[in-house]
């Protein structure tokens, strides 16, 4: 009974903290437009001019290619507010600026549109501090937050390079791990702006590799003086987005991986499903996205779904190769007065089923787990994941900064409460299982998302899973 009786808990909280939530008001239309849609909503109104300012490095066609609408046109009084809404989500959904406001006036029986932009900070010559584990819990719980265990440099980053969004980066970084890279994509190359490119390319070596998942569904790894695994990668991708909520991504890559004999071994020739220590193969993948949402890093409003196919190797059966599927979808529903829902379901299938060991990661990597099972990784040639989230803004405010930096002239902060309860299953073929594998598992709790500069979040949830565990967790995800 627990579960539940702590989910009644923390909604009831929840529900009383309306005493004291402020609220962002929602944004109104000037009197003097709002009576001119008011005259006839049926009527046509002429978008007179349409004005840009505060984009300094930003070229102004890139903010305009957002906009659901241009001077000259005619738009229905009836849409004009949503449509100035839909313009705002998608110019702040670039990810360039840390304000966007559209403010139309009325000139002579038509609409003129003023858009204020604030723009962020695009170059990050940034110091790093990364760790090897899956996540900052591991991290602490099982190794006590070793400083060996973590892999240091230097990052650049230029988010914005030539003002047309492309981003640069490039990564220099030793510790427990070394690691060269360079990324470039350019979302807009062509003159229509609908189609780009992205091109990457790395080098890695690392001290440590998992060879195994243990029948306790924790990773068993091997590590030795020296490295034990090299990898290079290159890629290359076509990037099509001709609308303003779908794009299509299609890409191929080349990796060449590298390890010590040992690890080899100690997995039963299962970690490349083959008695090789390296292997050279090429990835192909297709995939789609659709992404109406207010804010793409942190939505409280909007849809979103994915689909993708990912081939690795150029067979269809045994050692390296791989036919995978990827589906998501989620819906993120306001209730008014501050309440927000989220409905997440996602799942992905594998072919074939005796793929190798590095092939089989399913729940417990990278977005794809249940919260409240963060110390745990579940293989699977098949895996689903359902995820519920109700969650309340209990308070926002800002905090002034007090140096002049016009790029900075606060930091904001917003406080969510939220309960949730996710499931989901990994199936993986008899001789493969865990303690995990092939079981509806389900997992609850509660806790607080902090909001803050360039949509940063930070999550601190207390969650409990059906084995009986609780305990306190920590998430953090950025706006870059």
């Amino acid at each position: 009974m627990r579960f539940p009786l702590i989910f009644l808990f923390v909604t009831f909280c929840i529900l009383s903290s309306d005493v004291i939530a402020q609220l962002t008001p929602t944004p109104t239309l000037p009197a003097d437009v709002q009576a001119l849609l008011n005259v006839d909503t049926s009527r046509k109104i002429l978008i007179s001019s349409v004005q840009i300012q505060g984009n300094k490095r930003t070229k102004e066609y890139i903010i305009r290619r957002e906009m659901r609408f241009k001077q000259g046109d005619s738009i229905k009084a009836s849409l004009l507010p949503a449509l100035l809404e839909q313009s705002r989500s998608l110019i702040y959904n670039t990810q360039l600026f840390t304000e966007v406001s559209l403010i139309p006036a009325t000139t002579n029986e038509s609409i003129s549109i003023r858009i204020d932009v604030s723009e962020k900070w695009y170059l990050y010559p940034t110091p790093q501090f990364q760790l090897v584990d899956r996540n900052f819990n591991e991290w602490i719980n099982k190794f006590n937050g070793d400083l060996n265990r973590v892999i240091y440099g230097v990052k650049f980053a230029q988010y914005n390079f030539s003002g047309r969004r492309d981003q640069l980066r490039v990564s220099l970084l030793t510790g427990y791990a070394r690691i060269i890279s360079l990324n470039y994509s350019s979302p807009f190359s062509n003159r229509a702006l609908t189609e780009g490119f992205a091109i990457g390319s790395g080098y890695t070596q690392s001290r440590e590799v998992g060879f195994r998942t243990t029948q306790n569904n924790v990773i068993a790894n091997y590590s030795t003086k020296g490295f034990v695994r090299q990898s290079f990668s290159a890629s290359g991708a076509y990037i099509i987005r001709r609308g303003y909520y779908n794009s299509h991504v299609i890409s191929l890559g080349y990796n060449s991986i590298k390890v010590n004999d040992s690890v080899v071994t100690k997995s039963g020739n299962d970690y490349f499903n083959s008695d090789k220590n390296s292997v050279r193969f090429p990835d192909f993948s297709y995939s789609y996205r659709h992404v109406n949402v207010d804010n793409v890093n942190y939505p409280l409003k909007g849809r979103f779904g994915a689909l993708s196919v990912f081939k690795r190797g150029l067979g269809f059966k045994g050692g390296i190769n791989l036919l995978e599927f990827n589906v998501a979808g989620s819906v993120y529903l306001p209730h008014g007065k501050g309440w927000n829902s989220s409905f997440q379901l996602s799942g992905k299938v594998k072919a074939p089923f005796d793929v190798a060991y590095i092939n089989r990661r399913a729940l417990g990597f990278g977005d794809f787990y249940l919260r409240g099972l963060e110390y745990y990784v579940i293989d699977g040639v098949a895996a689903s994941l359902v995820q519920y989230t109700l969650k309340k803004k209990i308070i926002s405010f800002n905090i002034p900064v007090p140096f002049n930096i016009k790029a900075l002239p606060k930091i904001p902060v917003s406080l969510f409460a939220k309960t949730f309860a996710d499931g989901g299953m990994s199936y993986i073929p008899a001789g493969f299982e865990t303690r995990l594998n092939n079981r509806m598992l389900y997992t609850g709790g509660f806790g607080l998302d902090i909001l803050t500069l360039y949509d940063i979040n930070l999550k601190l949830e207390y969650s409990f899973n059906q084995l009986g565990q609780n305990g306190l967790f920590l998430h953090m995800k950025g706006g870059f």
